[in-house]
């Protein structure tokens, strides 16, 4: 009897043995393997009809724009995987030349620029890649992601054919463009379609200049299928021969979706740019669109057949001084948030865009959605006084080398930076006079400027603020403007004319100032590091504008998220440990500036301010965003 139950044993575990291989072996046929073998790796994404298709079969782009130089590189993954959660399928990505290529011999891909290592990401994640390489991106960026040292060529003509321009995008895509070629869908990688430049049509100053990015593009390798990307006003002189047309929308207009039909009929329609939220300037309100509005467009799009990219799903923040600004209808620079009013906020928290989008786009997923990824805490960190004090003219001597010249330079052909000039920052030009009247800018100061004289404050130059008075004096006096870059234009007619600092004469009683000696104050985090050298001093009961002030943040274990608020504070800049998070100032919209944890030590941090000219000397850190007084688009 023992026997007989022992062999009945050895039976029963066979049988559940062969049932658990047979059902594993179905498992793997139907469903593991489904993607890697039914999808056909030598045909790409196809536009030949009124549908895409993707490795022969039939498929609907579901993507999002998200950002890699706009996140910390520590929260690729968290993003990419919440945007799968929410139902997309495909990640749209911008690649800013100016940020890989700061200077005409170097180029950068390490760090947070390492786009090899995102695409590995999104290929890991299961997210197919839309990849924009530019050279002109736009992305609310300034210059629209074009380096400034382009610029020193007083002839140049950006995103035209002129020799200069060509030459250096020919340098820049010899290095890029290999480093993705890899990726492509056809090679195994998760590129299925590159884009032409960005809204050529709006700009269109050159017939050859898309003909030959498409060929620059194609002779280095690239071999997916080619797009290009404008609004209403764009479509008609935007394309380029061999190139898919896109449409850039907020809200459905019928007549742009028809008159696109026409250029290119029997192709499928891609809302390149659905447009989530809007970016923020300096002195206007927060930008919301109703998640309402933005869900209505979504359906009534993907009802009629189409495909979305949503611009941005989640925004990110502008660190350092990556801002764009606008050019129309008067110049307004754009804040350091990104936000976007995007369905992932700044901080990568879920909004009731984020639900809507999901519960909806489940309906066009084939398989159950994954669960959405737990959200990072946010710290209420203690408050950080900042007792040390440090003025700009002590500051002068950590700067570059002054460079003296009779006529006032612009930034961009300073002799510094090894002859590339000076992309971001401020600039101080320090001049002799023997008398006061009136001084005027004639509007050749970009884009704004503290005036002093002998380091008192007198006045400030700005775009509708163009005359200042200057009180007499019977001895040589000097005569001080500190002007920031606030931001270069992104988008326009107005791009080649978008050097900084002093760009023409400063007229005093009509007569041109010359003789000056000029500092570069481009904030880099080498100039950060060198003024722990200097001989900072207990914050004075008399303080002196503008001036760096020094603290310390404890962190006490791990380190989370937070905002910076500085109530009391005028206009200026934080720095974290050498980092640059970004321009505050007092005219608003956005109040608190986001600090991600992985820039944090846990222990001690260091906090370095720069003010122009009124200071409270503690910074607050909170748990939750404060992006200023909100207006619907």
């Amino acid at each position: 009897m023992a026997v007989f139950s022992i062999r009945n044993n050895h039976r029963r575990r066979y049988v559940i043995l062969f049932l658990s291989l047979a059902c594993f072996i179905i498992y793997r046929h139907f469903r593991g393997p489904t993607v890697k073998i039914r999808i056909n790796r030598s045909v790409g994404l196809r536009v030949n009809s009124s549908q895409f298709t993707l490795g022969g079969k039939p498929f609907r782009i579901l993507g999002g724009s998200l950002h890699y130089f706009r996140l910390p590189r520590a929260y690729w993954k968290d993003r990419m995987v919440k945007m799968k959660a929410c139902g997309l399928n495909t990640l749209t990505v911008d690649v800013p030349w100016s940020l890989h290529q700061p200077e005409k011999g170097e180029l950068r891909f390490q760090g947070g620029l390492d786009i090899e290592s995102y695409l590995h990401l999104a290929a890991e994640v299961g997210l197919w890649v839309i990849l924009r390489p530019g050279p002109y991106i736009g992305s609310d960026l300034d210059l629209g992601g074009l380096p400034s040292w382009l610029l020193r060529d007083r002839e140049m003509m950006l995103r035209t054919t002129y020799p200069g321009f060509i030459a250096a995008v020919n340098v820049y895509f010899d290095k890029l463009i290999p480093k993705v070629v890899p990726f492509q869908f056809k090679k195994g990688g998760p590129i299925i379609a590159v884009q032409v430049e960005n809204k050529y049509g709006s700009h269109a100053r050159d017939g050859n200049y898309m003909s030959f990015v498409k060929e620059a593009l194609q002779d280095r390798g690239i071999s997916e299928v080619l797009l290009t990307s404008d609004d209403h006003e764009g479509l008609k002189y935007g394309g380029v021969q061999g190139a898919l047309r896109t449409l850039n929308l907020q809200k459905i207009n019928h007549d742009d979706i028809k008159y696109l039909e026409t250029l290119q009929p029997n192709s499928p329609v891609l809302m390149m740019e659905l447009w989530t939220g809007r970016s923020d300037g300096w002195g206007g309100l927060h930008h919301s669109l109703p998640a309402e509005d933005l869900l209505a467009v979504v359906r009534e799009t993907l009802r009629r057949g189409m495909s979305i990219n949503l611009y941005m799903f989640h925004g990110g923040t502008n660190f350092g001084f990556m801002n764009g600004a606008l050019a129309n209808p008067s110049y307004k620079a754009l804040v350091t948030s990104y936000d976007y009013d995007a369905p992932l906020s700044e901080a990568g928290d879920y909004t009731q865009k984020y639900h809507l989008l999901r519960d909806l786009l489940s309906n066009f997923n084939s398989e159950i959605l994954s669960e959405m990824p737990g959200l990072r805490w946010k710290e209420e960190y203690e408050a950080t006084i900042l007792f040390q004090h440090l003025s700009l003219w002590d500051a002068l001597p950590y700067t570059h080398e002054p460079f003296k010249s009779q006529f006032p330079v612009n930034m961009e052909n300073l002799p510094v930076n090894n002859g590339n000039g000076q992309a971001y920052g401020y600039t101080l030009y320090e001049t002799t006079i023997i008398r006061g009247g009136s001084l005027k800018s004639g509007r050749n100061i970009q884009d704004r400027a503290l005036v002093f004289l002998n380091q008192s404050f007198i006045g400030i130059f700005h775009h509708r603020n163009v005359e200042l008075a200057v009180p007499d004096g019977k001895e040589k006096r000097t005569l001080s403007l500190l002007v920031e870059n606030c931001g270069r234009v992104h988008y326009g007619k107005d791009m080649d004319n978008q050097r900084k600092g002093i760009v023409g004469n400063i007229l005093l009683n009509h007569t041109p100032l010359r003789d000056f000696t000029i500092y570069s104050l481009d904030m880099t985090p080498d100039f950060i590091d060198s003024l722990y050298r200097a001989p900072w001093k207990s914050v004075p009961n008399k303080l002196s504008f503008p001036g760096f002030f020094q603290g310390r943040l404890f962190v006490n274990g791990y380190p989370s998220d937070t905002f910076m608020k500085l109530p009391g504070w005028s206009k200026g800049v934080v720095f974290i440990n050498g980092q640059n998070i970004g321009r505050y100032w007092d005219a608003g919209p956005q109040q608190a500036l986001f600090l991600p944890g992985p820039f944090l030590n846990s222990g001690m941090n260091q906090v370095i301010v720069f003010e122009e000219a009124e200071a409270d000397f503690k910074i607050q850190f909170e748990d939750s965003p404060d992006l200023g007084m909100t207006v619907d688009i």
